[in-house]
Parts: structure tokens; C-alpha cells; sequence
């Protein structure tokens, strides 16, 4: 079985202190499947069930092959939370989706 990281996009509920309009985490999670449609499709279940009442998901994923397999799913490895002040999908085509990406949908 192949093993992948997939990146999936939140939005956080405003926050104490917080300077900007939204607060976004990006998530990197760890993933064996058989392909990269697979992986992505398990890492969108688990980021549903990961935003819970605070944040959403905005149905933002994007998957990785790793070149060495890991002996576990759906570990996390890295999240960012960042503030802005765009709007949900100004901020999806600025950092993800900027037209320059080598990947396909």
C-alpha cells in the first residue's frame, strides 16, 4: 500500500485577541492507501469530523505521494493557523489555488 500527506484548509471561529476578520488552519495528515483519489477521500471524512463545532471545512485537499510509506493513517504531522482578512474563497485562490499549481483536480 502507497502512503500519502494531504494538506486540508479550515476556518476557525474568531478567537480572543485575533486582529484579522478570519482565522484559517491549513493540516497535514499521513495516509496509506492504494491511490492519491483514496487518500484524499479519507483525509476529507476525517477533516468533517475534525472541524466539529468550531470550524469548517472548506473542501480544500490536496495529496502528496511519499516516496517512503508510513505504518500509520490519518496522523497529523503539521497545522498553521493564520489570520486574514479575505473572505473564504479569496483566500483559497490566493494561497491554494493560484493557477500556477502543478496539479490536477
Amino acid at each position: 500500500m502507497e502512503s500519502y500527506s494531504t494538506r486540508c484548509l479550515f476556518e476557525w471561529e474568531p478567537r480572543d485577541g485575533q486582529k484579522k476578520a478570519h482565522l484559517y488552519e491549513e493540516r497535514i495528515t499521513l495516509w496509506q492507501a492504494e491511490s492519491a483519489d483514496e487518500a484524499i477521500e479519507m483525509a476529507k471524512r476525517e477533516a468533517k469530523a475534525y472541524a466539529g463545532e468550531d470550524s469548517t471545512y472548506l473542501d480544500v485537499c490536496q495529496s502528496y505521494w511519499l516516496v517512503d510509506p508510513v505504518a500509520a493513517s490519518g496522523v497529523e504531522v503539521f497545522s498553521l493557523l493564520r489570520e486574514s482578512d479575505l473572505e473564504p474563497s479569496a483566500y483559497i485562490n490566493a494561497f491554494f489555488e493560484t493557477g500556477d499549481e502543478h496539479q490536477r483536480s
